[in-house]
């Protein structure tokens, strides 16, 4: 299932034994184009002090309801390293953080999360079933995007979700809108959608672009670049924020572009899981 980055901002996170805060805001990879980080506010029981939550972290069935919940303890949240959101976050901080939390690391694999596509993957499922796991997502999804940014060196790749929000979109022909959102992918954390507004160019309706089509991003000038032309992604379907984004949708919308979906048969890595 799909939800808005916008909808999620605000939901709280629960801990086994209480509540940890509201998320504020997200890291994402820019290259994977994935969720790694939520970045929640704790609120007065941790002076209001910002810490970071893995999807790692995330109950698989904690998307029901306001609430996503963590099997972790507020006492565990509280002696984690204090890194500051506020600045890039470095591979250091990053080994330190999963250090601390026992994690595997999910830069070390040609996958999403390591060599697999779901976080699970990575750290709940018995050895033998990850190795007998045959997921061809996990390296589909795995998109390396050109950037342009001089501070790329020093975050990594850890980009917030509301910084990208209103960059332009350039087609291979012109401007075409600006960013107004993304869709996330629960099962994955991959952000498989950017909203696009195109109200300033065609009487205000927005469509979706996925990050596969992007070609290049500059995080100096706020621009993301795409490899579709102006009359496409006019001509495209629009996008409703009121009716959840269902696989007809997608296949519609890829179908309209001549692009091969993402998605592929996940029984076999269902079942691993469940």
């Amino acid at each position: 299932m799909l939800h808005s980055i916008k909808d999620l901002e605000g939901t709280a996170i629960s801990a086994s034994d209480g509540d940890i805060g509201n998320v504020k805001d997200f890291y994402f990879d820019d290259e994977a184009w994935a969720i790694r980080y939520l970045i929640v506010e704790t609120g007065s029981w941790l002076s209001n002090r910002k810490v970071l939550i893995s999807p790692l972290m995330i109950n698989r069935s904690g998307w029901e309801g306001n609430v996503l919940a963590t099997s972790i303890t507020k006492e565990r949240v509280q002696n984690s390293p204090n890194i500051d959101t506020d600045r890039p976050v470095s591979r250091q901080h990053e080994s330190q953080y999963f250090g601390y939390y026992g994690y595997p690391f999910y830069w070390s694999g040609l996958g999403m999360w390591g060599d697999y596509a779901y976080p699970g993957m990575l750290i709940g499922v018995p050895r033998y079933l990850r190795d007998n796991a045959q997921d061809q997502d996990s390296h589909q999804t795995y998109t390396r995007i050109k950037t342009t940014s001089a501070d790329h060196h020093d975050n990594h790749h850890l980009r917030s979700c509301n910084e990208v929000m209103k960059y332009t979109i350039h087609a291979s022909d012109g401007d075409i809108g600006r960013v107004d959102g993304m869709l996330l992918d629960e099962e994955t954390w991959a952000i498989r959608y950017l909203i696009v507004n195109t109200s300033n160019w065609w009487h205000g309706h927005q469509v979706l672009i996925a990050p596969y089509w992007i070609e290049n991003v500059s995080w100096g000038h706020s621009s993301v670049s795409v490899d579709l032309t102006r009359q496409a992604v006019k001509d495209a379907p629009h996008y409703d924020p009121f009716a959840p984004m269902d696989r007809e949708q997608e296949i519609g919308l890829y179908k309209h572009y001549g692009r091969n979906g993402y998605w592929l048969n996940k029984q076999d890595l269902e079942q691993a899981i469940a």
